[in-house]
């Protein structure tokens, strides 16, 4: 319970700090820390996004800094992908799906480095 709620402080604090999707923080500390198979660390990571927006969201709105038009444009299009990938997961296994993401957190990292 303990990591839990660790994870849960630290990837709402990085993903309003940094504006990271919580799943790049939540994801590895679920598999590695609290040993979650990778299919159920993504499903509690997306339910635990949904909590975190919505309160990152309140806090940036009160502040005047939410556009609605435009968070529309990228979240409609982003729920659509959502229900995609949430598809095309389910046809990998596990450790597909971790050496997957561990390469695509790679190449992010790298991205960020470099520029």
């Amino acid at each position: 319970m303990a990591r839990l709620l660790s994870i849960g402080v630290v990837a709402g604090f990085f993903s309003a700090l940094f504006g990271v999707g919580g799943g790049i923080v939540i994801v590895p500390l679920l598999i590695v820390a609290a040993r979650y198979e990778a299919r159920p660390a993504m499903a509690t990571s997306l339910t635990a996004i949904g909590v975190t927006a919505l309160a990152g969201t309140a806090v940036y709105a009160l502040l005047g800094h939410v556009d609605p038009g435009y968070a529309a444009l990228v979240g409609l299009p982003a729920a659509a992908g959502a229900v995609l990938g949430a598809t095309l997961q389910q046809r990998f296994a596990g450790r597909a799906l971790s050496l997957g993401f561990a390469a695509f957190l790679a190449v992010v990292g790298t991205l960020l480095f470099v520029s």
